[in-house]
């Protein structure tokens, strides 16, 4: 079976696939464009992420989705979680969906820091925040 883009109704982390079903193979149409081009872009997007996110810190990334029309970023932000502590796992100041290791940080560390954003940003928004990361073993 084959299907186009169209087919699918793809969105923001959405496809309308039957269930089941398991893609296999995916072929994408590019279109060409100068090196200098591509790497202007590579730059610019790069130039964003350094200016919006954590940079040089570690951390892991997304910790929630979007919500459908909002940002958990803003919703984080909002319940007044930015800076906000469990352990060694801090959520950034910079970035307030993004947790950072201060050193030594553990997954317990990092599991709690999620379980307060979730409650504070219900509390304060009527929104739960869907896990972006896959957390693995027994919580």
């Amino acid at each position: 079976l084959s299907l186009d883009g169209d087919a699918l109704a793809f969105r923001y982390r959405r496809a309308e696939l039957a269930p089941g079903f398991v893609v296999t193979a995916v072929r994408f149409r590019l279109r060409r464009d100068g090196a200098a081009a591509v790497k202007g872009r590579m730059e610019d997007a790069r130039t964003r992420r350094i200016a919006a996110q954590p940079h040089g810190q570690a951390n892991a990334g997304s910790i929630f989705k979007n919500p459908p029309g909002d940002h958990a970023g803003r919703l984080i932000d909002v319940a007044g979680l930015k800076g906000a502590r469990a352990g060694r796992a801090r959520i950034s100041e910079r970035h307030a969906n993004f947790i950072v290791n201060e050193g030594g940080a553990c997954a317990v560390d990092v599991k709690a820091l999620m379980d307060v954003v979730q409650r504070a940003v219900w509390e304060q928004s009527g929104v739960w925040l869907e896990p972006e990361v896959r957390l693995l073993g027994r919580w």
